[in-house]
C-alpha cells in the first residue's frame, strides 16, 4: 500500500458507475475516492471544497458537460489533473479534449488495469491517451493541419475571421461590430467567401466551417 494514496474525484451522472468505480479503484488501497459529483456544476463546486489529485470526468453530464468543465478548469488554472473517462470513441471528442488540455483520455470499456495506469500516469504529471486512440488522434491532427493549411491558401485571414463569426450565427451588423469594420465590408467578405468555398448561403458556409475545423464542434 502506498504511503500517500492518490485522491480522486468522480464526476458521472450515473450512480452505479460511480459506485462501481469507487469499489474497483479502492480495492488495492493505493487510490481513494474523496468525492463524487453527478453533474458538471456540482463537479466544479466540489473541486474547490474537497482535496483531490485527479478528476475522473465523464463527457455526457447534465447542467454542464465534461468538455465545458475541462475548459473551465484549464482556464481557471486549477491544479487538479483531469482524466476523461467516457463511452465516446469518436475522434472529434478526443481532439477537442486534447486541444483544451486534458491530461488523460480513457474509454469506459477499458480494462481496470488501463484505467489505473492512466490515473498513476496523469498524477505523475504525464499525459495518458488510451493506446488504441493515439493512432487515430495523430491521423486527425495531421488531417486538421493540412485542412487549415489549405484554408490559408483559399481564404484570407480576415475572411476566416468573418467565416468563424458567421458560423456562430452572427449577422453582418454584429460581425462588423466585433471586427470593427463596416457592414458593407463584411458583406463583401461574405460574398467572396461564398465564391471561394462554393456555397450559396450562410447555412452551407457554417456547415463548411464546422467540417473544416474552422469553428469548434462543442
Amino acid at each position: 500500500m502506498m504511503k500517500n494514496p492518490i485522491k480522486i474525484l468522480i464526476a458521472d451522472d450515473h450512480l452505479m458507475v460511480r459506485e462501481g468505480l469507487k469499489q474497483l479503484l479502492e480495492l488495492d488501497g493505493d487510490i481513494i475516492v474523496s468525492g463524487e459529483a453527478d453533474d458538471g456544476l456540482q463537479c466544479i463546486e466540489l473541486i474547490d471544497k474537497v482535496p483531490a489529485d485527479v478528476l475522473l470526468l465523464d463527457i455526457n453530464m447534465p447542467k454542464m458537460n465534461g468538455l465545458k468543465v475541462l475548459q473551465y478548469l484549464k482556464e481557471n488554472k486549477k491544479s487538479i489533473k483531469v482524466l476523461i473517462l467516457t463511452i465516446h470513441n469518436e475522434v472529434e471528442y478526443l481532439m477537442r479534449a486534447v486541444e483544451i488540455g486534458v491530461d488523460g483520455y480513457v474509454l469506459k470499456d477499458s480494462e481496470s488495469s488501463v484505467l489505473k495506469k492512466a490515473i498513476f500516469t496523469v498524477n505523475s504529471g504525464e499525459t495518458f491517451i488510451q493506446p488504441n486512440l493515439t493512432a487515430i488522434l495523430k491521423e486527425k491532427i495531421e488531417e486538421k493541419n493540412s485542412l487549415l493549411s489549405d484554408e490559408e491558401n483559399i481564404l484570407t485571414k480576415r475572411e476566416i475571421e468573418v467565416l468563424k463569426l458567421l458560423a456562430e450565427g452572427l449577422f453582418n451588423k454584429e460581425i462588423a461590430y466585433m471586427l470593427a469594420i463596416s457592414e458593407k465590408t463584411v458583406k463583401n467578405h461574405v460574398s467572396n467567401i461564398f465564391k471561394k468555398i462554393n456555397v450559396s448561403d450562410r447555412t452551407q458556409a457554417a456547415v463548411y466551417a464546422i467540417k473544416h475545423n474552422i469553428v469548434d464542434l462543442f
